[in-house]
C-alpha cells in the first residue's frame, strides 16, 4: 500500500509487520462493558474511581466502541462537563468546564501528546481515537500531577502501544470496519498482540476516508460544509520485554493526514473559492516501562518518555502557505513509596522539551524553544471512611524567542488538597481545594501576526505573568443501589487570567492581543441513573458553566463559553442486545463577549443499539447509530466557525468489530 509518492503508509508498515510474523487461532476474552468502579489509571496510585476526590470520567468497552468519532473532541463531548472545540470534521480539542487550549493537557498513557492543537483550534490532536482502549479525564489533585498548568483537567488516552503483559495462547487483538452517512466515512483498524517467551509485539493500523459532511437541513450554506472532510492513516509497532516483575518497551507510531480547513479560502485558477488543506505528518516514539518493588519501601517504579516529529502545511491549492513544526520530548518518571505513618504517595520528575516553528505567510507565532521541568508529589492518607489526598508540584519554565524580544523565565508552585467520605455504605462527598498556577505559552508571550484560520490578528505579550487559580470543588455521590448519582459543583477564581482580547476589526480580521484579566468560572455537572426495572435504565444527566472577568470595561463574558445541557436517555439491556435512546437539549448561549453573536438553543434526538454475537468461534460487536434523527441544523457557540461550519445533521453509523 503506497502514497500519491511512492512512499509506504502508516497503515502498510504496520500490515506487512502483522503479516510477516507469527499468526494462530485463538479467542480473546473481553468485558462487554466497562464496570461501574474502574481503576483510574492516571491517578497514580491506582485508585478506584469510586474512591476519588473529584468526578472522573471514564469511557471504554463497549460504551466508547458506540460513542467514537473521528477526534478526541466529539469523541468526549457528549460526556457531563465536556464540550470540543469543533473545527469542522479534521479538527476537535476537549473543552472542559470551559476551558481549552493549554488548560487541558492530553496524555498518551501518562506521556504528554506533541502536537501543535494548543496554538490554534484549527490544528487536530495527534491521535487516532480508533485505537483507544479506555479515556479518563481527571480534575483535582490526581491531575495536578500532570500539570498546573491543567486548570481544566487532564484527559489521559490508555492505548495497547506498549504491551504490559505477555497475550494468552500466544495472540489477540481485534479488526473493526465502520461507516456512516453524513460524511460518507468509511474506517478500517486493526490490533493485535502476540509473543514468545518473554518478548510480545504489538501492531495496529487504522485508515479513515470521509468526504465534506452533511449538516442539518435548511441551512443557507446548503447541504455539506465545504472543505470538511478528513483523510488519515495510522500505524504502530511496539516492542516489550515482560517479565514476572514488570515491562520495558518501545513503540513508533507514524500519523499521516488530511483534512480541509472550512470557514475561509482562497481563490483557484478557476476563480473558484477553494478552502485550504492540512497536510500533517507525525512521527512519535514511546518508551515505558515499570518495575514492582524494585527496593524496600518503594512499591513501583514507572517510566514515561516519548519523542515527536510533528510538522503540517496548510497548502492552499498546490502552493504551501505556512508550515508549522513541533520537535519535542516528554520524560516522566514516578516512585510509588510504601506506606509511611499512613501516608501512601508517588513523588517524581518531568521533563519536557518543545522546539516549534512557523514558516510562511502565516507564521504568527516566531520560532520558539520551551524548557519545562517539573517534581510532583501526590499522597493519601486514609482514616475511617475518609480518604485524604494532598498534591504539590513545582515548575520552572523556559521559552527562548529567536526574534529581538527578551526571553522568558517563570516558575510557579501548585498546591491541592481534598477528601472523599464514604458517609453511608452507599454514598460519598468529595471536596477540595487548589492554588495553581498555570506559566504562560510561547503563543501568548510572542505572537505577532495574521491568523486566517480564526479570522484574526494576534499580537503577544512579552510581560504576561502566571496564572493563579483558586478552585472549590464538590461532589456527592451514590455509587451502588437501584439509583446511582454523580453531582458536582465548582467554583475558580483565575487571577490573572490570559485571553485573546478583541481590540476591533479590519478586512474581516478581529484585532486581538493577548491580555491579563481576573476571571471567575462558576458551574454545576452530574448525572442521576435508575435502574426501572432489570432490563431498563433511565438518566439524566446535564452541565452549566459561567464564566466572567470580575471587573472591567466593555463585556464581562468571556468568549466562547459553552451554554447549558440537560439530557435524558433510556437504555434497555436484553441480554445480547442493548438499545439506547437519548434526547439532548443544549441551551441559547447569549452571554457573549463583544463582537461575538448569540447562539441559539437546539434539541437533538439520539438512537443506538449494540449486539453481541459470535462469527464462527469468534467474539463480535455489530453497533449501528443514528445521532440528529430529525435532522436538527445546529450551531456549536465554542466555535470560531460556528456559521461556516454547523453541527453533523442527521447521521447513520454502522460497525463490525471481530475479537481474537
Amino acid at each position: 500500500m503506497t502514497d500519491f509518492t511512492g512512499k509506504r503508509t502508516p497503515l502498510a508498515l504496520a500490515c506487512a509487520l502483522v503479516l510477516g510474523g507469527p499468526l494462530a487461532a485463538t479467542a480473546h476474552a473481553q468485558s462487554g462493558g466497562v464496570p461501574a468502579t474502574v481503576v483510574v489509571s492516571a491517578s497514580g496510585l491506582g485508585v478506584a474511581s469510586d474512591d476519588m476526590v473529584t468526578p472522573v470520567t471514564s469511557l471504554g468497552g463497549n460504551e466508547l466502541v458506540r460513542t467514537r468519532q473521528s477526534t478526541l473532541g466529539e469523541t468526549l463531548s457528549s460526556m457531563p462537563g465536556i464540550t470540543s472545540s469543533h473545527f469542522g470534521a479534521g479538527a476537535s480539542r476537549p473543552i472542559i468546564r470551559g476551558m481549552d487550549g493549554p488548560r487541558v493537557k492530553i496524555l498518551s498513557d501518562g506521556s504528554e501528546i506533541q502536537d501543535a492543537s494548543t496554538i490554534s483550534p484549527d490544528h487536530a490532536v495527534a491521535f487516532e481515537p480508533v485505537l483507544a482502549e479506555r479515556i479518563e479525564v481527571l480534575r483535582g489533585p490526581s491531575a495536578l500531577a500532570y500539570g498546573g498548568g491543567a486548570v481544566g483537567g487532564v484527559v489521559n488516552i490508555i492505548d495497547r502501544k506498549v504491551p504490559t503483559a505477555m497475550p494468552q495462547n500466544g495472540l489477540e487483538g481485534s479488526a473493526e470496519v465502520r461507516a456512516n452517512s453524513a460524511a460518507r466515512e468509511k474506517t478500517g483498524a486493526f490490533e493485535l498482540t502476540t509473543g514468545s517467551g518473554n518478548v510480545a509485539l504489538h501492531v495496529e493500523g487504522v485508515k479513515r476516508d470521509a468526504d465534506d459532511y452533511r449538516v442539518g437541513k435548511d441551512w443557507e450554506g446548503g447541504r455539506r460544509v465545504p472543505g470538511s472532510y478528513k483523510e488519515t492513516e495510522t500505524g504502530t509497532v511496539g516492542l516489550s520485554w515482560v517479565g514476572k516483575d514488570g515491562y520495558l518497551g518501545a513503540a513508533f507510531t507514524k500519523e499521516r493526514g488530511q483534512y480541509g480547513l472550512p470557514g475561509h479560502g482562497f481563490e483557484n485558477e478557476a476563480g473558484q473559492i477553494e478552502a485550504p488543506v492540512v497536510d500533517l505528518d507525525s512521527e512519535r516514539w514511546d518508551v515505558r516501562g515499570e518495575y514492582r518493588n524494585p527496593v524496600a519501601g518503594i512499591e513501583r517504579v514507572r517510566l514515561r518518555a516519548s519523542f515527536t516529529d510533528y510538522i503540517h502545511d496548510e497548502v492552499e491549492g498546490s502552493a504551501v502557505a505556512t508550515t508549522f513544526k513541533n520537535k519535542g520530548h516528554d520524560g516522566r518518571l514516578e516512585f510509588v513509596h510504601a506506606p509511611v505513618k499512613g501516608w501512601h504517595g508517588v513523588f517524581g520528575l518531568q521533563t519536557t522539551r518543545r522546539d516549534f516553528s512557523a514558516i510562511g505567510a502565516e507564521a504568527y507565532v516566531p520560532p520558539t524553544l520551551t524548557k519545562k521541568h517539573a517534581a510532583f508529589l501526590t499522597e493519601e492518607y486514609r482514616l475511617g471512611n475518609v480518604r485524604f489526598e494532598a498534591a504539590v508540584r513545582h515548575e520552572w519554565q523556559d521559552v527562548d524567542v529567536e526574534v529581538d524580544k527578551p526571553d522568558s523565565h517563570t516558575r510557579g508552585t501548585s498546591l491541592s488538597l481534598g477528601a472523599v467520605w464514604k458517609f453511608a455504605p452507599e454514598y460519598s462527598l468529595g471536596t477540595s481545594l487548589s492554588h495553581t498556577h498555570r506559566l504562560p505559552t510561547a503563543e501568548e508571550l510572542f505572537a505577532d501576526g495574521p491568523h486566517l484560520a480564526t479570522n484574526t490578528y494576534e499580537i503577544g505579550n512579552p510581560n504576561l505573568v502566571k496564572e493563579t487559580s483558586n478552585n472549590l470543588d464538590l461532589t456527592l455521590r451514590k455509587f451502588a443501589g437501584r439509583t446511582t448519582f454523580s453531582l458536582s459543583a465548582f467554583h475558580n477564581r483565575i487571577g490573572d487570567y490570559i485571553y485573546s482580547q478583541t481590540r476591533g476589526q479590519f478586512e474581516g480580521l478581529q484585532l486581538i492581543n493577548y491580555a491579563q484579566r481576573d476571571a471567575t468560572f462558576t458551574g454545576l455537572e452530574g448525572e442521576v441513573a435508575h435502574n426501572l426495572s432489570s432490563v431498563w435504565k433511565a438518566t439524566v444527566f446535564g452541565d452549566y458553566v459561567r464564566a466572567r472577568f470580575d471587573e472591567g470595561p466593555g463585556s464581562r463574558d468571556i468568549p466562547r463559553t459553552p451554554a447549558h445541557r440537560l439530557g435524558v436517555k433510556l437504555e434497555g439491556d436484553w441480554g445480547a442486545w442493548n438499545g439506547l435512546a437519548e434526547l439532548v437539549s443544549r441551551g441559547k448561549q447569549d452571554k457573549i463577549a463583544e463582537f461575538e453573536t448569540e447562539t441559539g438553543g437546539y434539541t437533538t434526538l439520539n438512537l443506538s443499539t449494540h449486539y453481541s454475537t459470535r462469527i464462527g468461534n469468534l467474539p463480535a460487536q455489530l453497533y449501528v447509530r443514528l445521532n440528529n434523527v430529525t435532522d436538527r441544523l445546529a450551531y456549536s457557540h465554542t466555535s470560531f466557525i460556528k456559521d461556516y461550519a454547523p453541527l453533523t445533521g442527521r447521521n447513520l453509523t454502522a460497525g463490525l468489530r471481530v475479537l481474537f
